[in-house]
C-alpha cells in the first residue's frame, strides 16, 4: 500500500490499537519510525499525498477493529476513543510531512551532485562518450546533435544552489519546454548547453542572465561559444565561450553579448604569442618614454579606431580636448614613427595596441 512495506502498516495498527484502548498520544520512538517512513519515501522519490493516503486507508480499515472502539459500551466511549485515533493520526501525518521533507531534500542533494558530476564531465571531457551519452537523457540532453555553450559571468560567483540560477532555468523551461537544454553553475559562472541551432533559447538566456529581474544578481556578459558535434564538441565550444569572455575582458570590449565566431581574429593573433610579442614592443615599446608612460598614448590608438579615426569624437570619449588629442596623435608619430593618418601605418598601429591589450602590456612585461 502506497508502496510502504506491510511490517510498518502492521506496527500502525497496533498502535493505534493501544492509543485507542488507553487514549494516550504517541510516543517519541512512534514518531521518530514515522518519520523514518516519511523519508524513505520521499528519497524513494514518492508522492506526500499518496503516503498520508496510505497511511488514512489504513486507519479507516483499522477502525472497527481496534480494541477502543469495539469494546465501547456507549456513543460517549466511541467518540472518546475516536478522538485519541485522530489526535494519532494528526500526529502521525505531520511526522510522515517531516520526514518526507527530508527526504526530498536528501534526494535533490543527491541529484544536484549527480548533475554537478555530469557537467564536470561533459564540460571537461573526462568520461567515456558512450556512458556520458547515457547520463546525458537523465538530464534531458541528447549529445547526437551538434550543441554550442554559452556562459555568463557576474559581479558575483554563481551556484546551483542560487535563486538566480533557477531563474535562469525556469525563464527557458517555460519558454521552450525541457527542449534539450541545460543550465547549471559552473565555477562560479552561469552556463548554458542547447543543440547549436537554438538561436532563440541562447538569446533567452542571454536576456534573461543580464536582466534577471528585481532581487536577482544580473550577469554582466554573456559568450556563446560556436555549435559542434560530439562529447568533443561542447568541450570546445565552452572553452571558445570563456576564451570570448578572457578576450573582451582584455581588449575592454562593450557588448554585453559576444560570439566566439565574431572574435576569430584575436586566438589567430596570438596563435604565435613570442610574434605578437615582438610586434608590440618594437612598435609600441618607445612609447614609454612619453611622459606619463605608454598608457594613455596606447588608449589614444585604441580610442582613435574606435572612433572611426575621428578626432573630436575620440577625444570626446576620452575626455579630452581636440587639440590635446592631436598632440596626442603627434606623439606617437614622432615616437614610434608609425604615422596614425597613413592607412597602413595606422593598421600596423592598431595591431600592436589590440596585441598589447591581450598580453596586458604595459602593466604586465612582455
Amino acid at each position: 500500500m502506497g508502496g510502504v512495506p506491510g511490517e510498518e502498516f502492521e506496527a500502525y495498527a497496533r498502535m493505534l490499537d493501544e492509543v485507542s484502548a488507553t487514549g494516550r498520544r504517541l510516543r517519541r520512538d512512534e514518531l521518530d519510525a514515522l518519520r523514518a517512513s516519511g523519508r524513505r519515501a520521499g528519497g524513494g522519490g514518492s508522492g506526500l499525498r499518496g503516503l498520508v493516503g496510505a497511511y488514512v486507508a489504513a486507519t479507516r480499515d483499522a477502525w472497527g477493529t481496534l480494541r477502543g472502539v469495539a469494546a465501547a459500551d456507549t456513543a460517549t466511549e466511541v467518540q472518546r476513543a475516536g478522538e485519541a485515533v485522530l489526535t494519532a493520526l494528526d500526529a502521525a501525518v505531520l511526522a510522515l510531512g517531516e520526514g518526507h521533507q527530508r527526504g526530498q531534500r536528501l534526494l535533490v542533494r543527491q541529484d544536484e551532485a549527480a548533475r554537478g558530476e555530469f557537467v564536470d564531465d561533459l564540460l571537461y571531457g573526462r568520461s567515456d562518450p558512450g556512458r556520458l551519452a547515457e547520463r546525458a537523457e537523465r538530464f534531458g540532453l541528447r549529445l547526437g546533435r551538434g550543441h554550442a555553450v554559452a556562459v555568463a559571468r557576474g559581479d558575483d560567483a554563481y551556484e546551483d544552489s542560487q535563486p538566480v540560477v533557477r531563474r535562469v532555468e525556469r525563464e527557458l523551461v517555460g519558454r521552450f519546454g525541457h527542449r534539450d537544454v541545460l543550465v547549471a553553475g559552473k565555477d562560479g559562472r552561469l552556463v548554458c548547453i542547447a543543440p547549436g541551432g537554438e538561436r532563440a533559447v541562447f538569446e533567452a538566456f542571454a536576456d534573461t542572465a543580464l536582466r534577471p529581474g528585481p532581487g536577482y544578481g544580473a550577469a554582466r556578459r554573456v559568450a556563446v561559444g560556436r555549435t559542434h558535434s560530439g562529447t568533443s564538441g561542447i568541450v570546445r565550444s565552452y572553452e571558445e565561450a570563456l576564451g570570448a569572455l578572457d578576450v573582451a575582458d582584455r581588449l575592454r570590449l562593450h557588448p554585453p553579448v559576444l560570439r566566439a565566431e565574431e572574435l576569430l581574429v584575436f586566438p589567430v593573433l596570438m596563435r604565435d604569442r613570442a610574434a605578437m610579442a615582438d610586434l608590440v614592443h618594437s612598435v609600441l615599446g618607445p612609447l614609454e618614454q612619453a611622459r606619463g608612460g605608454a598608457g594613455p598614448l596606447l588608449e589614444t590608438i585604441t580610442a582613435h579606431a574606435e572612433a572611426g579615426h575621428v578626432n573630436a569624437e575620440a577625444a570626446r570619449r576620452l575626455g579630452v580636448g581636440v587639440r590635446t588629442f592631436t598632440y596626442r596623435l603627434e606623439r606617437i608619430k614622432v615616437l614610434t614613427g608609425y604615422d596614425p593618418g597613413d592607412p597602413l601605418h595606422r593598421y600596423t598601429l592598431e595591431t600592436a595596441a589590440m596585441g598589447a591589450r591581450l598580453l596586458g602590456w604595459p602593466d604586465l612585461p612582455l
